[in-house]
């Protein structure tokens, strides 16, 4: 580790701690203000969206209504995105003429794409066309992110606002919060993002590919496309899918020292200020300062483990003569280095984003942990836009309840009382992800179809299998590189991994909103646990830990950490 290697990541992390608070105040101005920004350009586009769906003066809506419309707009999306797959051949903008996508992969993709997780067990420059890169899979690039959103701007109602005069109280209107979300946020930022990104080098055309002829003289061809539009929403969205297979580490998507330093703090942006609009809608900013404390402590854990483990040499290395002091840079590009790419590998597992400038296979036994485990703490590092902040809260909920249990009275969060159906719907969703991840990748442990797909035996090849349905189930995308994820059962079985992991997990959030918004507040008394300091920051980290170690940590004992002894004993990882 050097001392340039930790200022570029405290350079990061500083300009997050920057932009949270103008991203904060930004969004509660779009969702929670009187009146939206730009009202004469920006509003009326919104107004005109409204109308085009028939929503003149839209109502607020109860929890069930916004889950129904959530889902059906979903599913929708979901079937048109898999219809132009399947028909790519007979569309336009296919100047490769590439045929339609095998079904399988084709219901993959598009429940990857619908979930915001953009798994990708395709190569996309030979397989998906223009028209599908930009009408199908950009497109849900923004409605998935402003879908998190949504849901997480419920539960903040459902946790902050009061019941009105007739003890009801909606918790939003879910059109309304989809069309801001992109009007106001989603689309002019991705066009200023877009744009910087093309002035680094990342290209933005609708060509055909290059055939060339290197100075050997073989034939070569360099894949174009209108990468820096998708490049500009996958980072800022946290969709992460690439246009190319190589993703970020690929020089047409993230060329320079600039454009990776602008796609991770892209990353972040819209999920650290969320915690400051928490605040807001609160009435008290502490409380967004809180999360934003518990997501920082969890990062800067991630990423000191994974420079100290990538700034050592893999082991197999040690006795072959090669220079160590740079570190492992296997499956790093030399133009990010080490810093860059530990950086990288956990900002992207923590936001849920899988955009990777780096391969996470090639990784050291624990540095590839931390993104492993990263993830299986269930999306709360800030998290994926919206879900980082809802999952957080759910996590909120519980510590309060463990709180009051300890200081012998109601549990109580921001003075509404947590009682049973709160408890169950949590715990329901705390659940519901280790059932997905540990019960699929005990089937596919035993099962030959699952294996057979494997690259890696042993121990890593556990890791690859547990980081498949890892990243599945917490709609990150990423992998470890070493699986075969396109065959029909992968491909199915992982499909429905990411529905479950997306819309299984909202219904119950969701369900906390509608049950806590329309309950009264409460006077705190000397016994209310208070949930704006330190010592609750300290409890929130901590249960998350518990949780989360509780759940996967046989799993990761025979994965990497098993390997990592392996290593230690001279065995080749």
């Amino acid at each position: 580790m050097t001392s340039s290697g930790w200022l570029q990541i405290v350079v990061f992390a500083v300009v997050i701690f920057a932009i949270t608070k103008p991203v904060g105040i930004y969004l509660y101005r779009v969702f929670e203000a009187d009146r939206q920004p730009l009202p004469r350009t920006l509003g009326r586009i919104e107004h005109g969206l409204l109308r085009l769906c028939g929503l003149r003066q839209p109502k607020e809506q109860t929890w069930v209504q916004y889950a129904v419309a959530m889902l059906v707009f979903s599913a929708m999306g979901l079937i048109v995105t898999y219809a132009i797959q399947r028909a790519q051949g007979s569309l336009p903008a296919n100047p490769q003429h590439f045929a339609g996508v095998p079904a399988p992969l084709a219901f993959n993709t598009a429940a990857s794409f619908t979930t915001n997780t953009n798994w990708q067990s395709y190569v996309p420059e030979t397989t998906m066309s223009y028209f599908t890169q930009m009408a199908g899979l950009a497109w849900h690039n923004f409605t998935s992110a402003a879908v998190g959103i949504g849901v997480a701007l419920v539960v903040a109602r459902g946790l902050t606002r009061q019941p009105g005069p007739d003890g009801a109280k909606g918790v939003g209107n879910f059109y309304v919060d989809l069309i801001r979300a992109i009007v106001y946020v989603l689309l002019p930022v991705s066009i200023v993002v877009a744009l910087v990104l093309v002035s680094q080098g990342v290209i933005q055309n609708l060509s055909a590919y290059h055939e060339v002829t290197t100075l050997e003289g073989l034939k070569q061809t360099i894949a174009m496309g209108p990468v820096a539009s998708q490049e500009a929403i996958k980072e800022l969205g946290t969709n992460g899918g690439g246009f190319f297979n190589a993703n970020s580490a690929h020089p047409f998507e993230n060329p320079t020292a600039i454009t990776n330093f602008l796609e991770m703090v892209a990353i972040f942006a819209i999920s650290a200020g969320l915690t400051y609009t928490y605040g807001r809608m609160a009435r008290d900013q502490k409380q967004g300062w809180v999360l934003f404390a518990a997501m920082s402590v969890l990062f800067a854990a991630g990423v000191t483990t994974t420079y100290w483990a990538e700034s050592h040499p893999n082991a197999a290395m040690h006795d072959l003569g090669v220079a160590s002091e740079p570190g492992n840079l296997e499956g790093k590009e030399i133009r990010f280095g080490v810093p860059n790419s530990a950086l990288f590998a956990v900002v992207t597992t923590d936001a849920s984003c899988g955009a990777v400038n780096s391969m996470h296979d090639s990784y050291t036994p624990l540095g590839g942990m931390v993104p492993l485990v990263n993830i299986s703490l269930g999306e709360v590092i800030f998290g994926g836009v919206g879900a980082g902040l809802y999952g957080i809260l759910v996590f909120v909920v519980l510590t309060v309840f463990i709180a009051g249990l300890m200081v012998g009275r109601t549990p109580e969060y921001l003075g509404k009382k947590i009682e049973a159906r709160e408890m169950k719907l949590a715990m329901l969703y705390i659940l519901v992800f280790p059932l997905i991840i540990l019960g699929f990748t005990g089937w596919a442990a035993v099962a030959s179809y699952g294996t057979s797909s494997l690259s890696n035996a042993g121990p890593h090849g556990l890791s690859e299998m547990l980081y498949a349905f890892v990243s599945g189930a917490g709609n990150n995308g990423s992998a470890f590189a070493g699986l075969n994820a396109n065959t029909d059962w992968w491909n199915i079985v992982l499909g429905l991994t990411m529905l479950a992991g997306r819309f299984f997990m909202i219904v119950p959030v969701l369900g906390i909103a509608g049950a806590m918004i329309n309950k009264k507040t409460v006077v705190p008394g000397p016994g209310t646990f208070p949930t704006s300091g330190w010592l609750f920051t300290a409890l929130l980290v901590a249960v998350i830990l518990i949780v989360g170690a509780l759940t996967f940590f046989p799993a990761l004992s025979l994965g990497p950490v098993v390997e990592h002894f392996q290593a230690l004993h001279g065995e080749v990882m």
